[in-house]
């Protein structure tokens, strides 16, 4: 059986692909069909309007099982088939090329944990930290979802980054120990700091990190500018969130987006020019007496929603006969992001058409 063990565990993320295509077609079919089936059975019951909560969630429980189940079967296969084929190789060529294969499947398997690969390959320290930061995330934002608010779950999206980054990490890493260059074994921080002391950065990785605000622009050395940028997306969330200014939410996306953009920009021009490190305050700066309004105004905004009108509505509407607590909460809101979106294109045009005219 000329098949590839590797290829047999990625496909086992799709429940009974894997085993399917290892030649166990019953047992593949029935983790198919058995998963496939909690997702038909979930869109039976939403179609009919059933309780998201209490009715769909141990659908998700059972599918997520039925996926753990279907990838411990074809792990254990995998690992059965290997000792099979072992002790069947007589010759010393085939032995090679079999351990050679045995230990990149292992690898890669163990590698689904971020940095048990790693420690498989004897690499102590890098899978230390890889291990580290992938469950310090896990705990950190659980951590804080608890104490302040669950909007800070938004955050475990850094845990499919970690994941990613560790496979292409181990797979280079496992390339190089076949291709007979020996493994040094250093933390994920060194090769940021040899990078940094050669004054070579990788536009890739800083293009990864880039994802979460400022992480990029740390990585190329630009401390100021990328701290402002994660100060400010993590205060936007956390001062929404517990202001409960849903008006404002367009923020984070803006300010993610600057944040990406920007990074992808300077990684850039890295290959090309010295990178200056301007912080964001200073650019801001020329625009303090904009910055004064707008501060004022979402101070009054908030006093507004807050104190004046849960204290005064229904004292208003017994006085005029009107809700005015159901006028604000229908169009108050839409009608200030309308006039802010009109504001805003009219000031554009205005100064493109002055810059036309010089």
């Amino acid at each position: 059986m000329n098949k590839s063990g590797l290829a047999a565990f990625f496909l086992g993320f799709i429940p009974g692909f894997g085993h399917i295509y290892w030649g166990h077609k019953i047992r593949g079919v029935f983790y198919t069909l058995a998963f496939a089936g909690t997702f038909a059975l979930a869109s039976f019951m939403v179609i009919f309007g059933v309780d998201m909560y209490y009715d769909i969630f141990p659908i998700a429980i059972l599918a997520f099982f039925i996926w753990g189940i279907n990838m411990l079967d074809i792990t254990i296969t995998l690992f059965i088939s290997k000792v099979n084929i072992g002790e069947g190789n007589g010759s010393s060529e085939k032995s090679a090329v079999t351990e050679a294969s045995n230990e990149r499947v292992t690898t890669m398997m163990l590698s689904v944990i971020p940095g048990m690969g790693h420690f498989y390959l004897g690499l102590s320290y890098r899978g230390l930290t890889i291990l580290a930061a992938f469950f310090g995330v896990i705990i950190m934002v659980f951590f804080i979802s608890f104490l302040t608010s669950a909007v800070f779950l938004i955050f475990l999206l850094a845990l499919p980054i970690i994941w990613i980054y560790s496979m292409f990490d181990i797979i280079q890493l496992l390339n190089q120990k076949q291709a007979g260059k020996e493994l040094e074994d250093r933390t994920i921080m060194d090769d940021f700091n040899r990078a940094q002391d050669n004054e070579r950065k990788s536009k890739m990785i800083a293009t990864i990190l880039s994802i979460f605000p400022g992480a990029g622009h740390l990585y190329l050395g630009l401390q100021k500018r990328g701290i402002q940028l994660m100060a400010s997306f993590l205060f936007s969330i956390y001062i929404l969130d517990v202001l409960n200014l849903s008006l404002f939410l367009f923020l984070i996306p803006l300010i993610w987006f600057f944040s990406f953009f920007d990074a992808l920009q300077l990684a850039n021009r890295f290959e090309y020019e010295v990178l200056e490190d301007v912080p964001i305050i200073k650019y801001l700066s020329n625009y303090q007496k904009w910055i004064g309004i707008g501060l004022v105004l979402l101070g009054l905004f908030y006093l507004l929603d807050a104190v004046l009108m849960p204290a005064f509505a229904d004292h208003l509407e017994a006085y005029f006969y009107i809700d005015f607590w159901h006028l604000y909460h229908q169009y108050f809101q839409v009608t200030i992001i309308s006039l802010l979106l009109v504001s805003v294109g009219i000031i554009l045009a205005i100064n493109h058409k002055k810059t036309k005219n010089k």
